[in-house]
Order: C-alpha cells, then sequence, then structure tokens
C-alpha cells in the first residue's frame, strides 16, 4: 500500500481520469482533493460556504472492465455552476442556498455580493451524507498534509490523497477479482423493471464513451473552444481541426 499526499497542487483535472491507470495493473485507486483557498460549499444545517465539493474517486479491477467512480461529496461542483452563470441559466434541481438560506436552482447565488453556498450530497434531506463524506476529505487531503484553511490559504492550489493498495498483500489479487467480478455480475444482472435499461456499473458509460471518443474523437462543450481560443493565440499554437456535430 502506498499513500501519497500532495499540499498547494495545481489543478488536477478530472480526477476520473487517473484509476484506471491502477485497475488496469490489478490495482485499487483511491483520489480525492480539496482546495484550502475556496469555499463554496455549506456543512448540513448551516447557510455559509465553508468548504469545496470535494471529489472523491476511486477504481478497482474486475475480471473485465474496471469499475471507475469520481463524484462530488456535494449536489453539484463549482465548474457546473460557473458555467451555467455565465450562460445565465439554471441547475436542474434547487441544489443551492442563498445566503439566507432559502433553497435555490440559480447559480447566481453564489457570485453575489453575499454569496450563497452549494448543499451537500443529498440536499436538503440527506446532506447529512455528503457532509461527512466532504469533511472527511477534508481530514484526508489538507489536514493530513499539515497545511489547509487554519493557515488563511488565500492562493489557489489543490490539497490532494491518492492511495494504491494492491490486493496481492491481503486476501490475494485472485480473491479480490472473485469476488469484484462476482459483485459486478450480480449488479448487471439484478432485475429492473419493465422497459428500463440494465444495470450498469460506475464508470461503464465513461469507458464506453472514452474508446468512442479514442476512434472519432471528442466531442466539446460548446463554449470549450471559445475560452480556449485567446490563450492559444496568445502563445502561437495552432488549434486543432474542429467540426460540427
Amino acid at each position: 500500500m502506498v499513500t501519497v499526499l500532495i499540499r498547494c497542487s495545481h489543478h488536477i483535472a478530472s480526477l476520473a481520469s487517473y484509476p484506471k491507470r491502477a485497475a488496469d495493473r490489478g490495482l485499487i485507486c483511491l483520489l480525492t482533493c480539496s482546495d484550502p483557498s475556496n469555499r463554496s460549499v455549506a456543512p448540513f444545517g448551516g447557510i455559509a460556504p465553508l468548504y469545496t465539493p470535494n471529489p472523491l474517486a476511486a477504481g478497482f479491477p474486475t475480471e473485465g472492465e474496471p469499475v471507475i467512480m469520481d463524484i462530488s461529496t456535494s449536489c453539484t461542483a463549482n465548474g457546473v455552476t460557473s458555467r451555467l452563470h455565465g450562460e445565465n441559466r439554471r441547475l436542474a434541481h434547487p441544489w443551492l442556498l442563498d445566503s439566507q438560506g432559502n433553497l435555490s436552482d440559480d447559480p447566481a447565488v453564489l457570485f453575489s455580493d453575499h454569496p450563497g453556498s452549494i448543499l451537500p450530497l443529498g440536499g436538503a434531506d440527506l446532506g447529512y451524507k455528503g457532509y461527512a463524506l466532504g469533511i472527511l476529505v477534508e481530514a484526508l487531503t489538507s489536514a493530513l498534509s499539515g497545511f489547509g484553511r487554519a493557515d488563511n490559504c488565500n492562493r489557489w492550489g489543490s490539497s490532494v490523497f491518492m492511495q494504491i493498495i494492491d490486493p496481492e498483500g491481503f486476501g490475494s489479487k485472485q480473491s479480490f477479482i472473485r469476488e469484484s467480478e462476482w459483485l459486478a455480475r450480480a449488479c448487471r444482472s439484478n432485475p429492473v423493471k419493465p422497459g428500463a435499461s440494465p444495470v450498469r456499473l460506475p464508470g461503464n458509460r465513461a469507458l464506453y464513451l472514452r474508446a468512442e471518443q479514442l476512434k472519432k474523437g471528442v466531442r466539446l462543450y460548446p463554449t470549450t473552444m471559445p475560452s480556449i481560443k485567446p490563450w492559444a493565440e496568445k502563445y502561437s499554437i495552432t488549434i486543432p481541426c474542429v467540426q460540427s456535430a
């Protein structure tokens, strides 16, 4: 087992990109991060932003495709609310609180003079579960690395926790795969309502899209290339050929 902590890291991007590398080698990966300089999520029962969406990612092998997960411990992520705010759009559900503690689906409440907050995963009803996961991430990242919110950090930089586990050092890799494959098959074969799609494992859709995009190219969100273009021009980088969908 190997555990690595990084403080004041640069952006580590999509956490889901990393666990597959470990799972493809028969290893288990746990990965999470927080940003001590940023506050957007309120603790359950509170209304003031205190910590970040604190994503939690993991991956482990089966006989076939690995199981890959990457979830925020809040109802939505900062990137999503920022993008929708810029497009003057609303969230699908009231996952936010305004500064007075009222439920809202308008990202603008996060960008006002008196900013609101994002609810923990589980929302107004079950958010105590996401809240518990969120502060666990704070403990594993900032607290364990020795640098975090208590240091009044005012410069952006992630605190990162990563752990790699080799099943061979425990019950054996063979036993792990036997159990993980049994569970994977049991999940996929679980009965569904008439006409409903079969049960998927975490990461199945992402792995399918990855395979498709490696063949056909990546479909970007409409605002992505316009936001990249000024930087490409600044640093004299040629933008790849873009095809309309």
